[in-house]
């Protein structure tokens, strides 16, 4: 099986370090991962602001770059869902031509085509969270790891309502030798980033933000993990801010802890 990692652009230029874990632990569990240097964003960022035509092009990249390896496996929730939710919809709406508005209004993306439509279609069912990766195709949830502090997780909103992971983050965080998963109040409330959401509408996101850190306070954790990294940073800056002690990391990066390295 060929395996790529798509890092994204979050981690790309902000957690390298997650991207890195990802690798790691796979090839401890017997995949060979490569890295497509010819990568780029997603697109989303462009889509979700009206950017259509920069969406389709991004998106377009994206497939060619992606297109022959048999999985592709992301460290974000959020950009996994876009490929496997817009890009077929991104798709549809150019094939569609001028007699149909695009996905989320905005300009007409450009004239599309079968092939596109068949590459998002065929591309949507091998891009996979990495928790989905590892339960579903590699069928493991004990992956070796040992992280002995007390863990809460946050379920991002792309991760749980997009790509619909349910409890498989937890079974694995459940098998990590000594660490201790403590239920999050309010797990499934968001913490208020959402992107732009944050910059468009600050004084709703802080209020969010805050609703969740004090959840996250009440579990006694030592960590709090989650599948994005955007929206760690936006929970962690807080945590940070107020001095809080707790520290935040990517599922990945517990996953690929080991009794050595702690």
């Amino acid at each position: 099986m060929r395996v790529a990692l798509f890092i994204t652009c979050v981690n790309d230029t902000l957690f390298p370090g997650t991207g890195r874990a990802v690798v790691s632990l796979l090839r401890r569990l017997g995949c060979e991962v490569e890295f497509p240097a010819a990568q780029t964003c997603c697109g989303q960022m462009h889509v979700n602001t009206g950017y259509q035509d920069e969406g389709v092009r991004l998106a377009r990249h994206f497939l060619d770059v992606f297109g022959d390896y048999d999985a592709v496996v992301a460290p974000s929730g959020s950009c996994a869902a876009m490929v496997r939710e817009q890009y077929p919809r991104l798709a549809r709406a150019a094939a569609a031509g001028p007699r149909h508005a695009p996905v989320g209004g905005g300009p007409r993306p450009p004239g599309g085509s079968s092939a596109f439509s068949r590459a998002a279609a065929e591309m949507a069912p091998k891009v996979y969270d990495l928790s989905e990766f590892l339960v579903d195709v590699l069928g493991v949830t004990d992956v070796g790891a040992y992280f002995p502090h007390r863990v809460t997780y946050h379920p991002t909103c792309h991760s749980l309502r997009g790509l619909h992971l349910g409890d498989r983050p937890a079974r694995l965080l459940a098998q990590v030798r000594g660490l201790e998963l403590l239920p999050l109040p309010g797990a499934e409330e968001c913490c208020g980033f959402g992107g732009t959401f944050a910059v468009k509408n600050p004084a709703i996101s802080a209020a969010m933000c805050g609703d969740k850190v004090r959840g996250v306070l009440d579990t006694g954790a030592e960590v709090l993990c989650a599948a994005d990294n955007s929206c760690l940073m936006h929970i962690g800056g807080a945590l940070k801010r107020q001095r809080a002690g707790v520290r935040v990391m990517h599922l990945a990066e517990i996953l690929a802890a080991t009794e050595v390295q702690a």
